[in-house]
């Protein structure tokens, strides 16, 4: 293979589209509908047998502003509050172009896509996540990342969608793409010309190579992400003397159920719960944010710690499905204080002490880790336990790009024709994991897709 999976034009191409889109997640489709909308033939590549990636592994909440579902529960909020929001969550290291490209983009395709291809949305009215002021957190009934996948697959079933169909090349000449290579499970190889390329394959989170020099803190962390993010899109665009920025920058988690790998919902923190370590003590500000919380549950003994909340927080999370999901697996133990030490192992006297400073703290005792907990109602003595773990979701650095989703070289010139957006694209949570707002992977595959449809295809139809 040529240096960077970057080879040559063959004198024949097996076919072409004037559009090529390497991945069928969230942002894929996006800019599949976005570009066909716009008039161009478009081609979707998915390596995998059924599309799914990194989408389906999320919760699916999309945080969008200004939109007319937040009108509807009189919610006022706007772009330039979002985009504020994100600056103040990245301490002022998010990219100003895409922080404006995708806060002011993100609320008119949600509701496009409802208007033009049947999506449903619903604003998570209950709870804010850490570093959102209004609630904005858009989801489909399902509130899964698996249902927001199955609506935007039934929206694309009239796109051209090649699954099993594994990228491994691109052709270029000079910084132009000319076409990609693709590579079939039973060996057979495909050659596909295109006017435009749209890179909608995630970022690097799979490479455990890129991930160990980029990011090497969360290296030895569980994958909760798609194995098939392995940097590809980085890779080639370095190969084509393209930009990066923000390489170290991810998503982690700091409730993952362990071992059970089921996500547990931050709601439980931010609505008053606890993380405990195996000393049955708090360690950490639980309200700071979950990327970062990632790091902090791994520092642990045994890289471990348990979610501890009450009976209260037990029904309201019953309308997360991933956390019935882990019910059904036994995830949750359930009982008072010291039935639930005799279940976890947690030491009984130390686990009645931080309980008891949490409920102080509940009425206005000063929390010398930070948080504030006057908001939300003392923890109850029906409790329950969960085991989780730190994890790495995806990356959130890329390739640079400008304002249509186009990628830049390091000076920010544009590429003659090669667009980027997601986990591809750089993102909006500066250069590290404090810098994630929830929902920051959802808004730039979602809003970038879209962007990149639409230019890419003014792109081949000659248009500025």
């Amino acid at each position: 293979m040529a240096e960077g999976g970057i080879k040559p034009a063959p004198a024949r191409f097996d076919t072409r589209a004037d559009i090529v889109i390497i991945g069928a997640g969230a942002c894929g489709l996006v800019a599949g509908l976005s570009a066909a909308e716009a008039g161009a033939e478009v081609l979707i590549l998915e390596r995998d047998m059924r599309p799914s990636g990194s989408t389906a592994m999320s919760s699916g909440f999309i945080p969008a502003p200004a939109t007319r579902y937040q009108a509807a529960l009189g919610i006022e909020d706007s772009p330039d509050q979002f985009a504020a929001d994100i600056q103040k969550k990245a301490a002022g290291g998010a990219n100003p172009g895409i922080t404006a490209t995708v806060t002011s983009s993100i609320g008119p395709v949600l509701e496009w896509l409802e208007d033009r291809h049947g999506l449903e949305w619903q604003v998570l009215g209950d709870f804010l996540y850490p570093g959102h002021s209004k609630h904005r957190m858009h989801a489909v009934p399902e509130r899964t990342g698996a249902g927001l996948m199955t609506r935007l697959m039934t929206a694309a079933s009239d796109l051209p969608l090649a699954t099993e169909a594994h990228v491994t090349s691109l052709f270029a000449e000079g910084q132009r793409i000319e076409g990609v290579e693709v590579n079939r499970p039973d060996g057979g190889v495909e050659t596909i010309a295109c006017e435009a390329l749209i890179l909608a394959c995630n970022g690097y989170g799979g490479n455990r190579d890129l991930v160990s020099r980029h990011i090497p803190e969360i290296a030895g962390a569980p994958y909760h992400g798609h194995v098939g993010n392995t940097g590809d899109a980085v890779l080639w665009g370095q190969a084509l003397g393209a930009g990066t920025r923000d390489l170290t920058a991810y998503q982690g988690h700091g409730s993952l159920a362990n071992p059970h790998g089921v996500l547990i919902t931050w709601a439980l923190m931010t609505e008053g719960g606890v993380q405990v370590n195996g000393r049955g003590q708090r360690f950490a500000n639980e309200h700071e944010g979950y990327s970062e919380h990632a790091v902090k549950v791994l520092a642990q003994p045994g890289g471990v710690a348990w979610v501890i909340f009450d009976d209260r927080l037990d029904r309201f999370a019953q309308d997360f499905p991933d956390y019935m999901t882990a019910d059904e697996m036994g995830a949750i133990r359930r009982g008072s204080a010291s039935e639930i030490a005799e279940q976890t192992g947690l030491p009984a006297d130390s686990l009645a002490e931080t309980l008891e400073q949490t409920r102080s703290f509940a009425v206005g005792a000063p929390d010398p880790l930070g948080r504030d907990f006057t908001g939300k109602p003392a923890l109850g003595e029906n409790l329950c336990a969960i085991r989780v773990t730190g994890a790495l979701f995806h990356t959130q650095g890329g390739l640079t790009i400008d304002g249509n989703a186009r990628v830049t070289d390091p000076n920010g010139t544009a590429l003659p024709n090669l667009f980027a957006g997601g986990g591809a694209a750089c993102g909006v949570s500066g250069s590290l994991a404090e810098g994630y707002l929830s929902g920051n992977g959802l808004l730039t595959a979602i809003g970038l897709g879209y962007v990149a449809g639409r230019a890419a295809a003014r792109l081949t139809k000659g248009e500025s």
